[in-house]
């Protein structure tokens, strides 16, 4: 819901309509990736840049369908490519918790993500909405809301501290990349990469153990 406020506030200020606003948060679903195109946004729009950012954001999907793999495996065709198509952080969160319990119902998962996409067109309808009639400037608190509902998809996936280096890593790195002066979206796949192949390696190990 939050996360929803912000992109629809964010698209109002960029100068999208309703409409526009609503079909971007419909076709696309991804918020971070839209954020980042907003931030990008000038007249003329610059396409290119705006999908070289939402794919390499984007890119962390793949791995994410991958590691669903137990749960898709008996699920083919348009139930397969549409649970997908719909993924976002949060259902691939539920579902891993769900996993880890013991639970494998890929109508979990596709039921999770398509109620989380009505909520997010309302939400972004909203934020549209809101942000017309208020007009908040740059910086107000209410922005955070966005990183605010990020972090809190982390707290089901913590496993305890065998995390923390892999976490840590991705934070610090992609801290680093902002520090010298790396716009968006390289902080976040530097961070993603650093942080992915920490993990990676102490899983190998713990195998190889």
């Amino acid at each position: 819901m939050p996360f929803g406020l912000v992109v629809g506030m964010a698209a109002d200020a960029r100068g999208l309509s309703l409409l526009e606003a609503l079909l971007m948060c419909g076709l696309v679903f991804a918020g971070t990736a839209q954020l980042v195109a907003l931030q990008l946004w000038t007249d003329p729009a610059p396409i290119l840049a705006a999908t070289l950012a939402a794919f390499v954001i984007n890119l962390r999907l793949a791995p994410m369908g991958a590691a669903l793999a137990p749960v898709l495996d008996r699920v083919q065709g348009i139930r397969l490519w549409g649970s997908l198509a719909v993924l976002v952080d949060n259902s691939f969160a539920l579902a891993i918790a769900e996993m880890r319990a013991g639970r494998r119902d890929a109508a979990f998962l596709a039921g999770a993500s398509l109620t989380m996409w009505a909520n997010w067109m309302v939400m972004c309808g909203v934020g549209h909405v809101f942000g017309a009639a208020v007009r908040l400037p740059p910086g107000h608190p209410v922005f955070f809301a966005s990183v605010a509902a990020l972090a809190s998809i982390l707290v089901p996936l913590w496993r305890g501290r065998a995390d923390l280096l892999p976490w840590g890593l991705a934070g610090v790195l992609a801290l680093a990349a902002h520090g010298l002066g790396l716009g968006p979206p390289w902080p976040v796949l530097i961070g993603a990469l650093g942080g992915a192949a920490a993990g990676a390696a102490m899983d190998g190990r713990r195998a190889r153990a």
